[in-house]
This record gives C-alpha cells, sequence and structure tokens, in this order.
C-alpha cells in the first residue's frame, strides 16, 4: 500500500508539473502573438509616416484590403491601395500596392515596395499623375522616429496639370534616389536624377536631359523625416554642400553654401557657383527663356571678363529674400517662396 501511494503521488506530481509547462507555452505562444500583431500594427503606422510624414491632426492615412503576413519570425503588411487626406493642406493622394516587411527579431528595419500609379491632388489646382517600374525603399526607427531612410525609383514618369493656369508640364528619370537621416536635431538629405528630362506643353523642347544630385544639412529638422515637425522648411536655415548639374559634354554647374527661409518662405543666401563650359550653358539658357536673352549675354560677359576671357568660373550667388544676383549687381531673377 505504502508503495503504490507513492506511485501515484509521483504520477499526480508529474501531471501538475506537464500542466503547467502546458500553460506556460500557451501563455508564452499567446504573448508572443499579442506581440507580433502590435509589432505589425507599428508597422503600418511607420510605413505610413514614410509615404506620407505627417504629425497633426486632419492628416490620415488609410491602408485598403490590409492583410498581415508572416507569422511567427516575419513580420509583412500588405495593402491592394493607400490613400493619404491632408485636410490642414488641402492635399490628396491615392498609390498602388505596398508591400512591407521586418523581421522579428529587428522590426525596427523595415523595407517596403509600393506600385504606381500615383495621384496626387491639391486644393489649388494642381493634379500629378505618376507611374515607375519599380520603388523600393528601407528605413531603420528609433525612440525619436523614422532614424533614416532610403528610396530608389527607377524609370519615373510624372506629369504636372494645373487646372488654373491650363500648362501641363511633365518629367521623367531614369533613377532617382532619395536619403535621409537624422544626425542629432538636424536633418541631412541626399538626392540624385539620373538622365533626367523635363518637357512645358506648348513650350519648345529646350531643357536638355541632365543629371543632378543635391547634398545638404537642415538645422534643427530631423522632424522632417517623419512628419513630426509642424513647420516645414519655414524659418529654418542650413548647409548646402552641394549641387551638381550636368547636361554633358562637360558642361557642369555646381552650387555651394549656407542657406535660410524665413517665416514667409523666402530663400536667402550666399552661395559659391562655378560653371564649366560658360559659353555653351549660356546658350542653353537664352533658348530657355528668350525674354532674358540680353540680361544672359552681359551676364557672360562680364562672368568671361571675370574667368580671365576662359570658359569656367567661379562667382558669388547672392540671394536675399527671393533676389537672385550674381556678385551683387547681376540680376538673375526672383525665387518664390516655398
Amino acid at each position: 500500500m505504502a508503495a503504490s501511494s507513492r506511485s501515484g503521488s509521483s504520477q499526480s506530481g508529474t501531471g501538475k508539473k506537464f500542466w503547467l509547462l502546458g500553460g506556460g507555452v500557451l501563455l508564452a505562444i499567446a504573448l508572443y502573438t499579442g506581440g507580433w500583431f502590435y509589432a505589425a500594427s507599428a508597422l503600418k503606422t511607420t510605413v505610413l509616416k514614410a509615404i506620407a510624414p505627417r504629425d497633426q491632426a486632419g492628416v490620415s492615412g488609410e491602408c485598403s484590403d490590409i492583410e498581415f503576413r508572416g507569422y511567427p519570425f516575419r513580420i509583412g503588411l500588405f495593402c491592394s491601395k493607400i490613400d493619404v487626406d491632408d485636410n490642414v493642406n488641402g492635399v490628396s493622394a491615392t498609390f498602388g500596392a505596398l508591400r512591407s516587411a521586418a523581421q522579428v527579431y529587428a522590426p525596427g528595419n523595415i523595407v517596403w515596395e509600393l506600385d504606381s500609379p500615383a495621384e496626387i491632388r491639391t486644393s489649388n489646382g494642381l493634379s500629378i499623375s505618376a507611374q515607375w517600374t519599380n520603388l523600393q525603399a528601407s528605413l531603420a526607427t528609433r525612440l525619436q522616429g523614422i532614424d533614416h531612410s532610403s528610396t530608389v525609383i527607377e524609370d519615373l514618369k510624372a506629369t504636372a496639370v494645373s487646372s488654373y493656369t491650363g500648362q501641363t508640364m511633365s518629367f521623367d528619370a531614369a533613377r532617382t534616389e532619395i536619403h535621409l537621416r537624422q544626425n542629432g536635431a538636424d536633418l541631412d538629405g541626399a538626392i540624385s536624377v539620373q538622365d533626367a528630362n523635363t518637357a512645358i506643353k506648348d513650350w519648345p523642347q529646350i531643357f536638355p536631359k541632365l543629371s543632378a544630385s543635391i547634398d545638404l544639412t537642415v538645422a534643427g529638422k530631423a522632424g522632417l523625416i517623419d512628419g513630426s515637425d509642424p513647420n516645414g522648411l519655414n524659418g529654418a536655415t542650413g548647409d548646402l554642400r552641394r549641387i551638381v548639374a550636368d547636361i554633358g559634354d562637360g558642361k557642369v554647374m555646381t552650387l555651394t553654401g549656407p542657406f535660410s527661409f524665413d517665416e514667409q518662405g523666402f530663400l536667402s543666401g550666399k552661395f559659391k557657383l562655378e560653371i564649366e563650359q560658360l559659353g555653351p550653358w549660356g546658350d542653353s539658357l537664352k533658348q530657355a527663356f528668350p525674354d532674358i536673352a540680353s540680361t544672359v549675354n552681359t551676364a557672360t560677359k562680364l562672368l568671361k571678363a571675370l574667368a580671365g576671357g576662359g570658359d569656367k568660373v567661379s562667382v558669388d550667388l547672392v540671394v536675399d529674400r527671393g533676389n537672385a544676383t550674381v556678385s551683387g549687381f547681376i540680376p538673375l531673377g526672383r525665387i518664390p517662396p516655398i
């Protein structure tokens, strides 16, 4: 009897341990599953912020036919269409299908793809339609929001139409890259386009194909990367490390220097402008803007004189609240506010 009693007690203890172990496993699975869906929801919020940066009431982004995939080791978000509405600034947009994913062990590192077409409409009568063959992006989040992001667009074709003026402009580029990152409180940005063409309806096709890149830092504006800075570029200052425009055959223009925007969005700055093949650049400007041909001729002569008669020149480009001049005395025109 004593041996039988000990055996029964042992079996009872083993059974309790089994059920405790099973209950612990089920609890762990439930907690993991809850964490997975929480991470999936955070993935949706982060990707929509990357597509439409916002941090204010009146701005929303919606994911149609949403599906979460990849459980248990991968977090995937799939949508058939993206809709964005900005009631504050009167902008609405639609995009094609979205596919995004992150690893469970690194949910803050996200890759995503967005299909065309895209349609963007503004309350001031501007409509933009765009298509591309491939748009891929990656981003990394930290406690302070999106830390950095990279976007590559292949074969971008876009058309902008103004219902107020009736003007139509088209743009295409073989490859477009956009890289943004938080640098402390500042925002670093690098943008490039390859083999870009711009055409305006009913205008002569005078804009040359070009490749261009821009590298800059905007002070105190790290929040622009995900819309957490509500003021945009108004009141911002920064450093333009380099803008390069290359239209081939050695015709290269480079611009560097500090800049600022006032509260009304007007640009000011003192830049160093370097032009190679000055004569051909002047011919291109006169073709594009025949109304200022005489000004271009005068400027070209003065710049050649500064360059000692050569075709490569380096001058100061001064912008004071949108009014641009070369060396402070050759007017170039007025830059509208952002």
